[in-house]
């Protein structure tokens, strides 16, 4: 069992997941501050208001007592948060490797149309299955 869990954690593949996790975070902390530092505050001065926040509208509840605050300033700042957090991850880790990855196929002769003219996964699965059906039951 120990030794199942050391040859998991030995895999290339979780120290790269745990390197993505830690430089995702870093980089969300930098594009977080990039948004609430000028993105937001060049949205509350179109829309006048002191923060992104307080961008909403006021309704009275059907008591007409009580004020409910429908704050989309708020949303509107989660969702720019989001898109500037997806366009530094594919500008400085999804392109780049996709394009070392190009290179490094080109380097071992391996074009990407020989690479499409290959069978799928499914297609070599389907010629085993046929295969194994044309031979003889033991």
């Amino acid at each position: 069992m120990i030794k199942g869990f050391k040859e998991f954690i030995l895999r290339g593949n979780v120290i790269d997941l745990a390197v993505a996790v830690v430089i995702g975070a870093a980089f969300t902390l930098i594009v977080t501050a990039i948004v609430n530092g000028l993105i937001n505050p060049l949205i509350a001065m179109v829309f006048n208001a002191s923060s992104l926040d307080a961008v909403g509208w006021t309704v009275t509840s059907l008591d007409g007592e009580t004020e409910v605050f429908f704050g989309f300033g708020m949303i509107l700042g989660a969702i720019i948060n989001f898109v500037a957090v997806a366009v530094v991850v594919y500008f400085v880790f999804v392109y780049p490797m996709n394009i070392w990855k190009e290179r490094a196929a080109a380097k071992a002769g391996i074009a990407e149309e020989e690479a499409s003219d290959l069978p799928t996964e499914q297609e070599l699965l389907v010629q085993i299955r046929d295969l194994l059906a044309t031979q003889p039951r033991a």
